[in-house]
């Protein structure tokens, strides 16, 4: 354990998940209701109070704003002029759009057909 109280556990693709001791059979057979009466225990996992969800923005999912019409990350690059190695950092959450490509995704998610029709006249 590092002298900051977090302990780091470090995964390749192929290694076998670490033993938790959780009984998932036991987890499997809860019914919703014992999932969130369990959760509402919790006192780190409280459901949000309307006033603070509503004061969130929602966040444009990239990969399913581009898979929605069925596009590569090519073609969607090129129909929206994003550098395809910036939409794919943001695609795997490398990195995060800035406000303005945030703002500029946003436009596409309302209207993908008017925003690439734009594109093609300029």
């Amino acid at each position: 354990m590092r002298s900051d109280g977090i302990t780091r556990v470090v995964r390749n693709p192929g290694d076998p998940l670490p033993e938790t001791g959780t009984d998932w059979a036991r987890v499997d057979a809860l019914t919703e209701e014992e999932v969130h009466a369990a959760a509402l225990s919790d006192p780190d996992a409280q459901p949000l109070r309307a006033e603070r969800l509503a004061a969130m923005r929602r966040v444009v999912n990239v990969k399913k704003l581009r898979e929605r019409p069925g596009l590569t990350q090519q073609t969607f690059a090129e129909t929206y002029g994003i550098p395809v190695g910036t939409l794919r950092d943001w695609e795997q959450r490398r990195k995060h759009p800035a406000a303005p490509a945030r703002a500029y995704l946003e436009v596409i998610d309302a209207d993908p057909e008017r925003i690439a029709a734009l594109r093609r006249v300029m």
